[in-house]
């Protein structure tokens, strides 16, 4: 028998010929996929679209929940603007015994003048206080009302203000004056105004 080196080898192999040995890795031939080389093959086009439809619906689900929080978010910011024209009210409240009829009676500036990033304006109405949102204001929003009503014991003004917040109840064994005007939605409230 005779024996035939391989090409590129300095050995010879006794008993045959060998094929495609060092003639380059792209001489062999390649097997068709069978189902346990087709998981190293990676991802098909259809498995590719299912993963992303269901990513998709699950942003779809999560986004309102954001939105909802970013909202909430410039209610709480507006906080500050807000507590300046309850301390008013509450210190009239303290002092007289009766409710502030407008801005002017409660030491606060006009309504159109008590105003920040997201708030419009904020009006006194007999005690209670109408926080109009507005400037850089979100969409759901921009123009809506949130009012804070005062709590008090009726004929003790030296018992602090409760604020009531939206249509939330009022604290026990105090009277709430004034009406809710409140239209921002429920969602978007702050816990303690729902």
């Amino acid at each position: 028998m005779a024996t035939v080196a391989r090409v590129g080898c300095a050995s010879a192999r006794p008993g045959g010929v060998t094929l495609g040995a060092h003639i380059g890795d792209n001489a062999r031939m390649r097997l068709p996929p069978t189902p346990q080389r087709r998981s190293i093959d990676g991802f098909s086009l259809m498995e590719i679209l299912i993963a992303l439809a269901i990513v998709g619906v699950l942003a779809t689900l999560a986004l309102p929940g954001l939105y909802d929080g970013l909202v909430r978010d410039q209610v709480i910011e507006s906080s500050p603007l807000i507590d300046t024209a309850r301390k008013k009210v509450a210190a009239y409240w303290a002092g007289s015994g009766t409710m502030p009829r407008n801005n002017l009676d409660a030491g606060l500036p006009a309504p159109d003048k008590l105003v920040g990033n997201y708030v419009r304006s904020i009006v006194v109405r007999d005690g209670v206080i109408d926080v109009e949102f507005g400037n850089k204001a979100s969409g759901a929003l921009a123009g809506k009302i949130l009012t804070f009503r005062p709590a008090v014991v009726e004929d003790t003004p030296m018992v602090p203000v409760a604020w009531v917040c939206a249509g939330s109840a009022p604290p026990g064994g105090m009277s709430v004056r004034g009406e809710d005007r409140t239209n921002v939605p429920s969602p978007v409230l702050p816990v303690n105004c729902r």
